[in-house]
């Protein structure tokens, strides 16, 4: 009998050590349901009717206290949420609805903090949008924890976040969770991300740049290097970029480097009209004209190019400016911001100042009286400081703006809006 316990308790341990292993694999595994991961890609893959949830591996801590989710896609209802939730929650759930749990929701922009009655917190968000996540490190060990919540990393409110609120840490710690409710939804998730202290972010901020444009679809701004983040799946996933001002007699030449060309190095850039469409390559439509860097070609108002230059490759700098008649006169130029009117002092060993046509290259019994809307100018592009090629293109009203295209995956491009500026 004694021999028979023995051995029952043998089994026991052994089945309690293979348990005890077990929960420990689980700890350091992400979770995820109705989702597919690939990579730091998360797509919702439900019928829309059940929820899907993803659970990161590991809790936030004072060494990892903050995360972001990019907005790739809304799908049909952009029900999607970002937030904290405890490690073994259920992933039938939207984070935010089951206690102990909290969650920013994209789609209307309320706050669920542990019920499924949410309240209104901050900004609906949509596609491009980066929500963050993060507690406040210093308040961690007192069993409370400041959650916060920011909007593309952008003041919002006065504090630069959306909002924050307290709630008790759950025994095992939180742990940033997404949740996605429709069809055709997407993410992108970096739980990597830093989120400064307010004084970094106000330095940050001088030099981000991104007050600098106008529109950004599918691309995101870091500094002067823009990325594109769309899924670069057909001709409707073009990122595009463009800038706040329109090239000028002040202002008339701009470049881009390609730091990296992706998978396709389907990189333009070009001059197009303000309200050119989010979902078309500059040179494409109506009111564009654009140098595409994969074949070479100019595009001009339309989807079939003409050869015009070499193709561009990794460490190229591509530019492209206006050369535009002595008497021209946009009615904009007289409210430019001060940045745009300053002094033009070409820098040695750079693009020659082409900011005038010569003389002998105007068109006799040029009107200088004529409306600036229909006037033609000559557009040129360069390639690593050389003039390729020059087009003539009408103005379209309103002027022409520094317009930026991308639509392959990994594609990275540093740009310079003012290479001629001292």
């Amino acid at each position: 009998m004694d021999d028979i316990n023995l051995h029952y308790r043998f089994l026991n341990w052994r089945r309690r050590i293979r348990e005890i292993r077990e929960v420990r694999a689980v700890r350091y595994q992400e979770r995820y349901k109705r989702m597919l991961k690939n990579g730091d890609t998360l797509s919702y893959q439900g019928n829309s009717d059940e929820v899907g949830c993803y659970v990161a591996p590991r809790p936030l801590s004072k060494g990892n206290c903050y995360f972001e989710v990019t907005i790739m896609d809304t799908g049909v209802r952009g029900t999607i949420a970002v937030g904290l939730v405890p490690q073994y929650y259920k992933l039938d759930h939207q984070p935010g609805w089951l206690p102990h749990s909290i969650a920013y929701h994209a789609d209307d922009g309320k706050l669920y903090n542990g019920n499924p009655v949410g309240q209104q917190f901050g900004p609906k968000c949509n596609r491009g949008d980066r929500i963050g996540c993060g507690i406040y490190a210093d308040t961690f060990d007192a069993g409370l924890v400041t959650v916060f919540f920011t909007k593309n990393g952008k003041e919002v409110n006065l504090n630069a976040l959306v909002g924050s609120v307290v709630v008790p840490v759950a025994p095992d710690g939180l742990f940033p969770a997404i949740g996605m409710h429709s069809l055709g939804e997407e993410v992108r998730l970096d739980l990597q991300a830093e989120w400064g202290s307010e004084e970094d972010d106000s330095v940050m901020m001088v030099d981000s740049h991104e007050d600098e444009w106008a529109r950004l679809y599918d691309v995101r701004a870091s500094g002067t290097l823009l990325e594109y983040v769309g899924k670069g799946k057909s001709i409707m996933d073009v990122g595009l970029a463009q800038a706040r001002q329109p090239l000028t007699t002040r202002s008339h030449y701009f470049e881009v480097e390609i730091v990296d060309p992706g998978e396709k190095c389907y990189i333009a850039l070009g001059l197009a009209r303000r309200d050119y469409p989010k979902n078309r390559h500059p040179g494409w439509s109506r009111g564009s004209v654009a140098y595409h860097a994969d074949d070479g070609k100019i595009f001009h108002g339309s989807g079939v190019g003409d050869q015009f230059g070499p193709r561009c490759f990794e460490g190229d700098i591509m530019g492209c400016g206006i050369m535009f008649p002595r008497d021209y006169v946009l009615d904009c130029e007289d409210e430019m911001d001060d940045w745009d009117a300053a002094d033009v002092r070409p820098k040695q060993g750079r693009v020659e100042n082409l900011l005038y046509l010569n003389d002998e290259d105007e068109e006799e019994g040029d009107d200088p009286e004529q409306e600036h809307e229909g006037r033609k100018v000559m557009v040129f592009f360069t390639r690593n400081g050389k003039i390729i090629g020059r087009r003539e293109v009408v103005v379209p009203a309103g002027g022409f703006y520094p317009t930026i295209g991308m639509l392959s995956s990994g594609e990275k491009v540093k740009v310079d809006l003012h290479p001629l500026s001292g």
